[in-house]
């Protein structure tokens, strides 16, 4: 069979020299049993040379069961490949068959590899070299004929050389590789996917294909595409419905050009993610002491300032400015410049009484704790700011917890778990 007939076949498009290597790599390798690792970025495509190996070799009447390793959780994984007996752990009711078993006589194609937990490598290294495996919570060896397909998007030596991904399962893997290239190394592939999904999703949605211009031509074809197919064909998409000039220019695709952000990037934002609770936690808790050192600075500044009789007052507040959100300090004129001072209000320290100067000469006593402690109650309370400013923005958003998330910069979770711990009712 051709490399033109493959390609028909399995719906793939192209004529890269790269990709046309990576197709009669994978028609070679498919009548035997050799583990294959499939590597390249996310979204190029990598699960379609996994079906090609599968539907050209022996196995093709048998299974052929896809699976996510970075998508099945750590505790559960060993449960899902190899099975587990009633009892072995908790919520186990009844025995299960892993896929593995299931799919004796067919083909796994263990797509994100690198994600798999080492106590899994383990099971699988095993299953690789001896074709057996043992279910969770039981001893029994079982039998099993199963062909492996891996895929990756990130460097398996490198995480050997930081302990993450077993030295002795990657060269079991790696028996014959495959590299799928990244979109931007194919060339004038991009413009004929583009043209092909936009006129897919024209039929979809019965209206008129639309067209680019020589510039946006151009455009498209100079675009990294970090996303490769799978963000070509959301960009496709979207033009595709949201565009009443049905030709393209360049100045209207740049707009739908915008780069995803890089692994590293996408690291952080996924670390934040999972520690949002405790850096809400931890920022409350620096706003609260803050206001409380500001607020006793703030009481010697106003007592310094009274025992001195204002005299110093201006040279006073321009050595303590940091306390002050202003950046230019009202002048306070002194007795000997003016009669009459600005009414600026003061923290006077607490269990004192001051008697202080009124605009028409009159003294009046102020009770100095109360004015305190009135400011303390007032500005500290933080947890009943925070569920006022919740319930604003549910009632903002008429009770949609998504949009009031995104009003409120935190995540959808935190809101529920902060709803939860206010009582507030929808």
């Amino acid at each position: 069979m051709d490399i033109e007939s493959i390609k028909q076949r399995f719906g793939i498009i192209g004529n890269s020299p790269k990709l046309n290597y990576a197709i009669e790599v994978a028609v070679q390798v498919a009548p035997t049993d050799l583990t294959v690792l499939i590597t390249g970025e996310s979204g190029s495509g990598k699960e379609s040379f996994s079906k090609i190996i599968h539907q050209l070799s022996h196995r093709k009447h048998g299974q052929f069961i896809a699976i996510n390793c970075g998508a099945i959780p750590e505790g559960t994984i060993d449960s899902e490949l190899f099975g587990h007996e009633k009892g072995s752990f908790t919520g186990a009711t009844e025995m299960r068959k892993g896929y593995f078993e299931v799919t004796d006589g067919g083909t796994i194609f263990l797509d994100e590899i690198g994600e798999m937990p080492l106590s899994t490598q383990a099971r699988l290294l095993r299953v690789l070299e001896n074709k057996e495996f043992i279910r969770v919570g039981s001893s029994k060896v079982q039998k099993t004929d199963v062909r492996v397909i891996a895929a990756t998007n990130v460097n398996l030596l490198e995480a050997v050389e930081k302990k993450r991904f077993r030295e002795d399962l990657y060269y079991r893997l790696s028996t014959v590789p495959i590299y799928v290239p990244p979109l931007r190394e194919r060339g004038n592939d991009i413009e004929l996917l583009f043209k092909k999904f936009t006129t897919d999703f024209a039929e979809k949605y019965r209206i008129k294909p639309i067209t680019l211009t020589p510039e946006a031509k151009e455009l498209l074809l100079r675009f990294p595409f970090p996303g490769n197919i799978r963000q070509l064909k959301n960009i496709a998409e979207q033009i595709s419905l949201l565009e009443i000039n049905r030709e393209i220019t360049a100045e209207r695709l740049q707009k739908y050009l915008t780069p995803t952000p890089s692994p590293s990037t996408s690291l952080i934002l996924s670390d934040n993610a999972r520690n949002a609770d405790l850096n809400e936690r931890e920022i409350l808790y620096k706003v609260l002491f803050d206001m409380k050192r500001d607020v006793a600075e703030l009481k010697k500044l106003v007592l310094t300032l009274l025992e001195n009789g204002m005299a110093n007052a201006n040279q006073i507040l321009q050595a303590n400015k940091h306390l002050f959100q202003e950046e230019n300090i009202p002048e306070i004129k002194t007795p000997s410049e003016t009669s009459t001072y600005p009414a600026r209000p003061l923290l006077i320290e607490p269990s004192k009484e001051s008697k202080l100067s009124t605009e028409h000469g009159e003294e009046t006593t102020v009770d100095v704790e109360e004015v305190t402690n009135d400011y303390e109650d007032e500005s500290l309370s933080l947890s009943q700011k925070e569920k006022e400013m919740i319930i604003k923005a549910l009632k903002k958003n008429r009770n949609k917890r998504k949009y009031a998330a995104q009003d409120l910069g935190i995540s959808e979770r935190t809101l529920y778990r902060k709803i939860k711990q206010y009582d507030i009712e929808d």
